[in-house]
């Protein structure tokens, strides 16, 4: 809309302009008829009305056009008067630097007053052939309506070019070294900082090819520690094979082996899964106290540990919306891990409080805790931290796990030491 209105203002306005300097008089012709104008005066001056019909003689002889000398009463200064005719050509008389209509017919009458004395005559001269303006010429006409409109049109190209194209042409490059599995190519930050569409493609790019080559490292670091976990229980039951036991310790060692393996290789095609697929599960309402009291029963009934060593402080009527299954298997990973790094005697803690529409709820054990910077990297699949916490066993997937299943229901986990021991954090929407 902007381009259609800029090609309709200049064309009006530079084509007018244009056309009423096509019809004014040149300087040339303007000079000209000032020295006629001054010659007549001159004429006047010196030879009073005889002088100014002598001279309008000799102008006939020059100029074949009709011209007279009157004074400011448009009365004849020479010696023959006006005729009715005279008079009305008088009457349409036009000044040496207005336009000259192009609707007039035939040629116009040009009043040019004399320069030493403007108000005691003027020249009432018709405008010879030669002098005739132009006027709106049809190369002018080429240049307003043809030549600038295509101007403008190369113009807006250009523009569009460096605005459209060229952003295309390296999101098209971009897009060929995905291909290539050039993950780590980025989009241009001129590019990715636009507000429109291209900026959100490129932006989108970006994404894409971080979130890629983020699952990309992850499937090859969990291969790596999957083949490097899968090689102890291996070489155990290579030696069991091969140490001569008896038939029922042999079996007892290859049951506890394969399921360690079959336990290793199913937590992590659920990590895998949550990393992923990015799952999104049917939420519900969700009573955290009951939701505790199962896990607690289940986690003493497995360690051992007295139900009092348990203690719930949320709540009744705590309640959060989410997925049962994620949010009891992220409770359960924690619970375990508490357990294991606790001393016998110690008391792990379920409480929280609610913050404006989410409930923030924590799970507090008595285990030492960890050093500062291995707060974030506990969370990282076949991670052990046993010279931070003593004891336990496990292959490092537990607290992964329970990280995914909170993100895949909208929420969020953390760690942070206590002083005695490790919170692990948890937010969630408040059931309504």
């Amino acid at each position: 809309m902007a381009f259609c209105l800029l090609i309709i203002w200049l064309s009006w306005s530079w084509g007018g302009r244009i056309e009423f300097r096509g019809y004014l008089l040149s300087s040339a012709a303007q000079q000209q008829l000032r020295d006629y104008a001054a010659q007549a005066e001159q004429a006047w001056r010196t030879g009073g009305a005889e002088g100014v019909a002598q001279w309008q003689q000799h102008m006939q002889e020059r100029e074949p056009v009709w011209l007279k000398v009157v004074g400011r009463d448009l009365r004849a200064l020479g010696t023959q008067a006006l005729s009715l005719q005279d008079s009305e050509r008088l009457t349409a008389m036009r000044r040496i630097d207005w336009p000259m209509s192009k609707r007039s017919r035939g040629l116009p009458v040009i009043a040019v007053p004399f320069p030493l004395e403007p108000l005691s005559g003027q020249l009432a001269m018709q405008l010879p052939a030669r002098f005739m303006p132009e006027g709106f010429t049809w190369h002018a006409q080429l240049l307003v309506h043809g030549l600038l409109p295509c101007a403008l049109a190369l113009l807006l190209c250009a523009v569009l070019y460096r605005l459209l194209i060229t952003p295309l042409q390296h999101l098209r490059e971009q897009a060929n070294a995905l291909r290539d599995e050039k993950l780590s190519v980025r989009t241009a930050s001129q590019i990715s900082a636009r507000r429109d569409e291209l900026g959100e493609l490129g932006r989108a790019f970006d994404h894409m090819a971080e979130r890629l080559q983020g699952m990309l490292n992850v499937q090859r670091q969990l291969l790596c520690d999957l083949s490097h976990e899968l090689r102890t229980p291996l070489s155990r039951l290579r030696v069991a094979c091969e140490s001569g036991l008896e038939a029922e310790p042999l079996r007892q060692r290859l049951e506890r082996e394969i399921g360690c393996m079959q336990q290793l290789v199913d937590d992590t095609l659920e990590l895998i899964w949550l990393g992923n697929e990015r799952p999104q599960p049917p939420l519900e309402p969700i009573s955290l106290p009951s939701l505790w009291a199962l896990l607690a029963e289940d986690a003493c009934f497995e360690s051992a540990w007295p139900q009092a060593q348990l203690r719930c402080l949320l709540p009744d009527d705590c309640c959060v919306h989410g997925h049962l299954n994620a949010l009891a298997q992220a409770l359960e990973n924690g619970l375990r891990n508490a357990i294991r790094h606790s001393p016998p005697d110690g008391v792990i803690r379920l409480d929280g409080r609610r913050e404006q529409g989410d409930w923030l709820f924590w799970l507090e054990d008595q285990g030492g805790g960890v050093a500062p910077d291995q707060l974030q990297q506990m969370f990282l699949p076949f991670t052990r931290l046993t010279t931070a916490r003593p004891g336990g066993d496990g292959f490092g997937l537990g607290l992964a796990i329970a990280r995914g299943a909170m993100q895949m229901q909208g929420g969020i986990m953390w760690a942070e030491n206590t002083g005695e021991g490790l919170r692990l954090s948890f937010r969630l929407k408040a059931a309504a």
